[in-house]
């Protein structure tokens, strides 16, 4: 059995750090590190310090990296160079967490696993018709911004387009896009842009991690999934 990461509190209250008792201080950061040795040691992913969004009132949000017009506030990694590797062990990761605190959690695509995103709505409709089929499944999360990723195989992104075109959804206009090498999701339970935390909506299990479904199997149905969601 792995660690609770639904048990584990967002990391949206690393915004509040400061205003913590140096107890609830150290309760935050305790939990963080569990979230990343979990999925270091557990789940075999490598996890990237990444930085966090605060937002003041209706502004626009500011990013924890310093850049005054960051394109991407809250969603990028802090410095790769800090990657916490696959395998490492809860000690590892709370030494390694201790030199950038309050920072999120990302995981690389391309390596373990890639994603393919779509609408939140089309993916929880899609979830429940592949569980129907019985299809293989890895974990799926849902973001504040109301989408949702499937863990497939990697190299997933790289073939989509092909894939699509195989199986005749290449000229359809779907809300559907591959993540692949090169790119980071926001684990849960972090914050991701200050909008709210990462939620799973299906989590990690042995099965889904160390065999990540391929995108063909389950990219018929949420390709018809979106093309539906699109034309409503």
């Amino acid at each position: 059995m792995g660690f609770t990461i639904g048990s584990i509190g967002g990391l949206g209250a690393l915004r509040e750090i400061n205003h913590l008792r140096p107890g609830g201080r150290r309760r935050v950061r305790a939990s963080v590190c569990t979230a990343v040795a979990e999925y270091t040691g557990l789940w075999g992913w490598a996890v990237v310090p990444g930085a966090h969004a605060v937002r003041a009132g209706g502004a626009r949000a500011a990013c924890s990296c310093g850049a005054p017009a960051c394109p991407a506030p809250g969603t990028h990694p802090l410095d790769a160079s800090l990657e916490v590797p696959a395998g490492a062990t809860l000690q590892e990761a709370t030494r390694a967490w201790s030199t950038v605190p309050g920072a999120g959690l990302l995981l690389p695509t391309g390596r373990t696993f890639d994603v393919i995103e779509l609408a939140e709505a089309a993916g929880r409709s899609a979830l429940v018709r592949l569980e129907r089929m019985g299809l293989p499944l890895g974990p799926v999360a849902l973001t504040p911004q109301g989408r949702a990723w499937f863990f497939v195989a990697p190299g997933a992104a790289a073939e989509l387009p092909h894939l699509l075109y195989r199986m005749g959804w290449d000229d359809a206009r779907l809300d559907l896009r591959g993540l692949g090498k090169g790119e980071y999701i926001t684990a849960p339970p972090s914050d991701r842009a200050g909008l709210g935390p990462v939620r799973w909506l299906r989590g990690p299990s042995p099965d889904g991690v160390s065999r990540p479904p391929e995108a063909r199997l389950l990219l018929g149905t949420l390709a018809y999934v979106a093309h539906r969601s699109t034309q409503r």
